[in-house]
């Protein structure tokens, strides 16, 4: 089943596993988040479910927001709203979804608005390197230098890397294991990071990644033709016994 809910980034910590381990995890509250709008084949062309979350006074709510969700009839009016390819039929106008959708196990993908950093050279937002620090370098130590290519082409190319405004931009970390869920405090812990700072608003759902089961052991191959001496009696090592 397809899962997906909105929530606010808390902060990252740890949480030791049963072999003892610190595994680190990004703590996300997740919901409530109610369902403001339903999508359907025959009426839309595709399924999907509109999720609203975080409460907000009606008087800041623009009049088409605010149009939008008097339709669905729901009695608390949602500051952010965002759809998710889920299965429509299981879903009612005016559904509460909280962290109990999860469970230890899941995999998920996160979306989040990252940090914004303002306008920074090649150095910190590329990695770019430092020039010399020797006498004569003059006042350009962290600046990119030259990037023409002589008389052909004669220009840059676009895309090339450059200083301009780094973060605050729309970033998905993907395959994310659901490490911990409590439903009393409505917060799922994740391992590993994600973007934006604390406080920030994620959006949280199964991930597209399909992890497949090994078929066999590590170290072992399914082709007979590689299959040690033991197995493949064919092989030089096995007739030269």
């Amino acid at each position: 089943m397809e899962k997906a809910i909105i929530g606010t980034k808390v902060g990252m910590t740890q949480i030791f596993n049963e072999a003892g381990h610190a595994v680190p995890v990004t703590v996300i509250q997740v919901g409530p988040c109610t369902v403001v709008q339903k999508k359907t084949k025959e009426k839309d062309g595709y399924e999907a479910v509109q999720l609203g979350f975080n409460t907000i006074p009606e008087r800041k709510l623009t009049k088409p927001e605010l149009g939008h969700q008097k339709k669905a009839g729901i009695s608390e009016f949602k500051k952010v709203l965002k759809e998710f390819a889920l299965d429509a039929s299981k879903f009612e106008i005016g559904d509460q979804i909280t962290a109990e959708m999860f469970a230890e196990g899941d995999r998920v993908d996160v979306t989040g608005i990252s940090k914004g950093h303002g306008f920074q050279g090649v150095v910190k937002r590329h990695g770019a390197a430092i020039k010399r620090m020797t006498h004569g370098g003059g006042p350009v130590h962290r600046h990119q230098g030259s990037l023409g290519a002589g008389t052909t082409p004669g220009h840059i190319f676009k895309g090339r890397d450059g200083a301009g405004q780094m973060g605050n931009e729309q970033v998905t970390v993907l395959n994310l294991d659901v490490v911990k869920v409590d439903t009393e405090l409505g917060v799922v812990a994740v391992r590993g990071a994600i973007p934006g700072p604390k406080g920030g608003v994620v959006f949280v759902r199964s991930s597209v990644i399909n992890v497949k089961e090994k078929g066999a052991a590590a170290g072992i191959s399914n082709n007979p033709q590689k299959a040690s001496a033991r197995v493949n009696p064919q092989k030089a090592s096995a007739r030269n016994k």
